[in-house]
C-alpha cells in the first residue's frame, strides 16, 4: 500500500547497520494540519529507509519541505512466548518541494494493476479500439 505525504524535515539520523545484510536510516517529518475549529495540529511522524534507500536523505537539509512516498508495513515478532506487532513507514522516494506547500497523507496510484481496479491504469499507446469510458 503506497502513500505520499508532504511536510518539513525535522530530524534525520545516521544510517544504522542492524546486521551484515540489513541497514536502515530514520527521519522525522513535521506535519501541520488545521482542524474544523481552526486549531492547528502538529504531528511528528517517524519514517525509515532501508538498504540502498538510506542515501535518499543525503541531499536534504533540516527544515526542507519534502514529499515522501512510502509504504505502510506491519510485522509480527515473537520471543519467549511474547508476541509484539510493529508498524513501519518505509520511505522509498523523497522529493524537495517549495516551502509553502504541505498537506496530509494521501494514497497514490500504484503502477501495478489490482484485481479490484475496474479499468487499466495505463491505456495502450496504439489506437486499437481501446475505449476507457465506463459506459
Amino acid at each position: 500500500m503506497s502513500f505520499e505525504i508532504n511536510g518539513r524535515l525535522a530530524e534525520k539520523y545516521e544510517t544504522q547497520k542492524v546486521s551484515d545484510r540489513f541497514q536502515k536510516r530514520e527521519f522525522i517529518l513535521e506535519i501541520k494540519s488545521t482542524g474544523a475549529t481552526g486549531y492547528e495540529f502538529v504531528d511528528f511522524i517517524k519514517f525509515q529507509s532501508t538498504q540502498d534507500k538510506c542515501s535518499l536523505l543525503d541531499q536534504f537539509n533540516i527544515d526542507d519541505t519534502i514529499k515522501v512516498s512510502f509504504n505502510l508495513r506491519g510485522r509480527k515478532w515473537e520471543k519467549d512466548g511474547q508476541v509484539s506487532y510493529f508498524t513501519n513507514l518505509e520511505a522509498w522516494r523523497i522529493e524537495k518541494l517549495s516551502n509553502e506547500s504541505t498537506e496530509s497523507a494521501a494514497p497514490v496510484q500504484d503502477n501495478s494493476q489490482s484485481q479490484d481496479a475496474p479499468f487499466p491504469s495505463n491505456p495502450p499507446e496504439n489506437d486499437s479500439g481501446f475505449d476507457d469510458l465506463p459506459f
